[in-house]
């Protein structure tokens, strides 16, 4: 049986790699040998972080972050299902919902960031594209999510996310949610003005933010 640490520096290294089958398996291994799935899944979160790291300051690509966010929703796959309830509960940061505004049709950016955020450990509902606001209304009254993440990349349609955060105010469920906006068509000082909580100017940075938001919320 291999050691623990051997495993669990076989699995950060398949993630930082970007390789998918070997990130599986390592995590397959891992439970084969009874090691901490806890332990593993942190361990691979860390690999995670140190690529937001090293694409931050230019050293790894987006494509290279997607890869290993494929990677860790495989690790997370294996791993999820034979952990304890409570580390179950402690690993889902909550729920997300996401999508691109009404009149605004795309979507790469936007399914590049739910990926990611997936891959983060949140429970993912993901709209799609030319999503009503009354949709997404909805959803944070029946799903109760952490965060809700609204993109647009037209400056036409990004007005819909000030109009949804002042029906969140109307509805008085401001407090309940935290709101992001990102999309080509948004800035940091945009997500200021009409008080949103975080703007992600790229998916990496996005789910940096959200977890930061919910650790903020806790």
């Amino acid at each position: 049986m291999q050691n623990e640490e051997v495993l669990l520096e076989k699995l950060y290294n398949a993630v930082m790699d970007q390789d998918i089958e070997t990130a599986k398996k390592s995590a397959e291994a891992i439970v084969k040998s009874k090691a901490s799935p806890e332990k593993a899944l942190q361990r691979a979160s860390a690999a995670m972080s140190k690529l937001g790291e090293l694409f931050d300051s230019g050293e790894v690509f987006l494509p290279q972050v997607v890869i290993a966010s494929d990677a860790i929703k495989a690790v997370s796959d294996v791993l999820l299902p034979v952990m304890p309830a409570s580390a179950k509960l402690a690993a889902k940061p909550g729920k997300y919902v996401i999508g691109t505004v009404e009149g605004d049709v795309h979507d790469i950016g936007k399914g590049i960031v739910a990926t990611m955020v997936e891959s983060a450990g949140f429970e993912l509902i993901d709209l799609g594209r030319d999503v009503p606001l009354k949709l997404f209304l909805e959803k944070v009254k029946t799903e109760k999510p952490a965060i809700v993440g609204l993109s647009s990349l037209m400056t036409v349609t990004r007005t819909n996310q000030k109009v949804f955060i002042e029906m969140l105010k109307k509805e008085g469920l401001r407090d309940r949610v935290k709101v992001m906006v990102g999309g080509g068509a948004t800035t940091g000082e945009w997500a200021s003005q009409i008080g949103a909580d975080a703007w992600g100017e790229d998916a990496p940075s996005a789910v940096k933010k959200a977890l930061e938001l919910v650790r903020k919320k806790k």
